[in-house]
């Protein structure tokens, strides 16, 4: 696939929104889930960008910043994934294996940034010292664009090298079918290493009833062909309606407890 001008241009902006996303205006835009489509719509397959993003979004549910260890890069890896299987025909759990090494690069890029920027917080005291908010709002700036410029960089340029080299590693693929199969299956368990990261956290007893009825439910309308298609999203509304449901009974719980605490016992109220 040759790219054009106008898609390296929207790819390096995308991913530069998505990478300071991340960090800064939290909105969920980096979510592989979101670039996938996002990204396919650039590439002209917004199905495979969709299915990709899905699939890198299971691998990726659990992972969270734990101090200063960053986990391998959503934002890079989501998205070249996305490159990978459009521009070099990838299998789209193929292309969430291959994208993993890209995935590290983004995890070094920010580490090396939080590392350049450590000196940085001796500047913000001061300015802070010296009433100067316009001082640490061009700081936040510096950092904001330096972060979307590592990650702009990175992705276009191995974009740029994917879309030139696209014919060498199809052969390879088809060459090596053994280790593209591999990869398949590898980019297939990740999917299930993120669920069981996301449980591992999440792991409370409060909660395995849910879970619970929600993998037998799961089972039962996958299994019905007619709504095997749309079935997360049907899921999706059934735990939305059961989340909502049990937040209104807790509100009303608290609400009652802070009226019997909060009254005086003089009168007998």
């Amino acid at each position: 696939m040759n790219a054009s001008i106008i898609q390296i241009i929207l790819i390096f902006l995308v991913t530069f929104v998505a990478a300071i996303d991340q960090f800064n205006f939290l909105e969920s835009i980096y979510q592989p889930i979101v670039m996938g489509p996002v990204i396919g719509a650039i590439l002209g397959d917004v199905n495979i960008g969709l299915i990709v993003g899905g699939t890198y979004q299971l691998m990726t549910i659990g992972n969270m910043p734990v101090g200063g260890a960053q986990p391998p890069n959503a934002v890079i890896g989501g998205i070249m994934a996305t490159v990978l299987a459009i521009t070099v025909k990838l299998d789209p759990a193929a292309a969430v294996a291959t994208a993993f090494p890209f995935a590290l690069l983004g995890q070094y890029g920010v580490t090396i940034l939080f590392t350049a920027m450590s000196p940085v917080m001796s500047v913000a005291d001061r300015y802070a010292e010296e009433a100067n908010p316009k001082g640490i709002v061009r700081l936040n700036y510096l950092a904001m664009a330096g972060l979307g410029l590592i990650f702009g960089f990175i992705v276009t340029l191995f974009f740029i090298g994917g879309s030139a080299f696209g014919e060498q590693i199809t052969a390879f693929a088809d060459q090596y079918k053994w280790f593209m199969t591999g990869l398949s299956a590898a980019g297939g368990m990740m999917r299930f290493v993120g669920f069981a990261i996301l449980l591992r956290v999440m792991v409370s007893r409060d909660l395995w009833g849910f879970y619970f009825a929600g993998f037998a439910l799961a089972n039962i309308v996958a299994a019905n062909e007619s709504l095997g298609g749309s079935a997360l999203v049907l899921l999706a509304f059934i735990g939305f309606a059961i989340a909502f449901w049990d937040y209104q009974i807790q509100t009303k719980f608290k609400t009652a407890g802070a009226m019997t605490t909060n009254g005086g016992d003089e009168d007998g109220i």
